[in-house]
């Protein structure tokens, strides 16, 4: 599959092999010129940093259009990558499925229909689509009732038997399964907002009238699947200490501490238990709302039989577009969609294993050295995923001849550019700098793992290609070194003469964000 890659990925090997050894810095194959000797010792001194003190670090910088490599520090160490993993999987499936790629929901009937009554089942069946909103459903049902269909006498089937039952990634840890990023992952499922955070909900909780009584708690979109235990109480004043929480194993979501009266509303995102049940309610209701009464009970997981007669159906948006949301706000449940949509276009096995093996395939034919990493999701969450920084640059360079590169391109996050679905994860950082609406790159958040990987044009007018990886350091954030890392690059030039100085630069202040986290993960968002 994909040999007519291989000419081309054998080319990029031979222009981007980089000569490192663990630990150490490592000339390019000519001498180096003096401008890349004070590029070295300016990120050399950026990772002498005391916040990197005992820790692991891994940059490579490659010049894409000579193939010389201007940077190295230990370009072969395996690291983990958290989202910068996203590259593998956005590159496969904007390659493997196409950019024009559709998730496809539909609704059928299996038995005869007479004067509005269809005696049998109504089967909604999931496609994979991330980017359900309860809207959709509700098109849906609409979509039923204009069928002429108004009572059904069997069952609601939600058929989420595209992908398997398992719903949520390898090796992720378990504190992070209430939270939106850590989503299930169902070929069912709904989305509250045009974040598209499939298999989340919504939580408000809004002060009472008076001191003592319970707060008003809504959900977006409203629902039938999840119940609310509200034991949190209004008060007339002092700090609001508002908590939401779901119980591991449950859709029961705990509301406690307090709001003042007159506060504004307190609001989370919180995981639902089981999406394919939660998109069945809100289609439930839908169909409700739009006349069509449905007298048997929703079954979770059975398959449409081949004898339905389709009543409705539902397009995503094309994968390109797909990519913005996935992409500049690093959408975890996108990551394992595609991975699993992988699967089972390619094999016909809508699994981790199957979209996995389809990804390292196509890296592979790339150039990536695939005996050199480990993958073990689409998303960056599992801590056993390894990637060395002159891997991700090899992929990062032999992308640019694809068809596709430009959509992909514009999708990754563009530092210091203030519009929240152009500059994304990079929205906050290195604004005002010379890498202010350059760098376009994939950013990467776990406790005591950092990444940025990308590009950055060079102030000679040269694409840069760059991966920062850090491991195991003990402070919050080591973003500032990335960023100065970056800044530097858009700044080099080959026209410095011998006597130039240069100074490490400087990088501005970005939002706090808490440790472990991409700032798009934390709501009301940061980016």
């Amino acid at each position: 599959m994909h040999r007519r890659l291989f000419p081309r990925a054998l080319a990029a090997l031979v222009l981007v092999a980089t000569a490192a050894t663990a630990g150490t810095t490592t000339a390019t194959a000519d001498a180096p010129t003096p401008a890349q000797t004070r590029l070295h010792a300016t990120i050399d001194a950026i990772l002498a940093d005391s916040r990197l003190d005992g820790a692991q670090a891994g940059v490579v910088v490659v010049d894409t259009t000579t193939g010389r490599t201007l940077y190295d520090r230990n370009g072969t160490r395996r690291l983990v990558p958290a989202s910068n993993t996203k590259l593998l999987t956005s590159t496969a499936a904007m390659e493997l499925l196409g950019p024009g790629h559709r998730f496809t929901t539909d609704v059928s009937a299996d038995g005869p229909r007479r004067a509005g009554l269809l005696s049998g089942d109504l089967y909604l069946r999931g496609g994979g689509d991330p980017t359900m909103l309860a809207a959709d459903y509700d098109r849906l049902a609409e979509q039923v009732a204009a069928a002429g269909v108004r009572v059904v006498t069997g069952n609601l089937v939600a058929d989420d038997t595209r992908y398997d039952r398992t719903r949520l990634g390898p090796d992720w840890t378990w504190d992070d399964e209430p939270y939106y990023y850590a989503a299930q992952v169902s070929a069912l499922t709904v989305a509250p907002d045009t974040d598209y955070d499939a298999g989340t909900v919504i939580v408000d909780v809004a002060p009472g009238t008076r001191a003592g009584v319970r707060p008003k708690v809504s959900m977006t979109p409203d629902n039938g699947w999840l119940r609310v235990d509200n034991r949190a109480e209004t008060v007339t004043g002092g700090e609001t200490t508002i908590s939401i929480e779901r119980e591991h194993g449950s859709n029961t979501v705990v509301v406690t501490g307090q709001i003042a009266v007159g506060q504004a509303t307190e609001s989370d995102w919180v995981t639902v238990w089981e999406p394919t049940g939660y998109a069945a309610d809100v289609f439930r209701t839908a169909l409700r709302r739009h006349g069509v009464r449905v007298l048997g009970r929703t079954v979770l997981g059975t398959a449409t039989p081949d004898t339905a007669r389709p009543l409705a159906r539902h397009d995503s948006m094309p994968l390109a577009d797909l990519m913005v949301p996935f992409l500049k706000l690093s959408n975890n449940g996108h990551a394992e969609v595609l991975t699993k949509e992988l699967g089972r276009v390619l094999s016909g096995s809508g699994t981790w294993a199957a979209g996995l093996a389809a990804i390292g395939e196509y890296v592979g034919d790339a150039g990536m050295d695939t005996g050199t990493l480990r993958q073990r999701d689409g998303s960056g969450l599992s801590r056993r995923n390894l990637i060395p920084p002159a891997q991700f640059v090899t992929l990062l360079s032999a992308v640019r001849a694809e068809p596709w590169f430009d959509t992909w391109y514009a999708a990754l996050p563009v530092a210091g550019n203030t519009d929240r679905l152009v500059g994304g994860t990079l929205r906050s950082r290195m604004v005002g700098t010379p890498a202010a609406n350059n760098v376009h790159a994939k950013t990467g958040s776990l406790t005591g793992a950092s990444g940025l990987s990308g590009y950055v044009t060079d102030a000679d007018g040269r694409l840069l290609a760059f991966s920062i990886v850090l491991n195991n350091y003990l402070t919050s954030s080591v973003k500032g070194l990335e960023d100065q890392i970056a800044i530097a690059l858009a700044t080099y030039t080959e026209k410095e003469t011998a006597t130039t100085r240069r100074t490490v630069p400087t990088a501005p202040d970005s939002p706090r964000v808490p440790e472990g986290r991409e700032c798009s993960w934390v709501k009301p968002a940061l980016c």
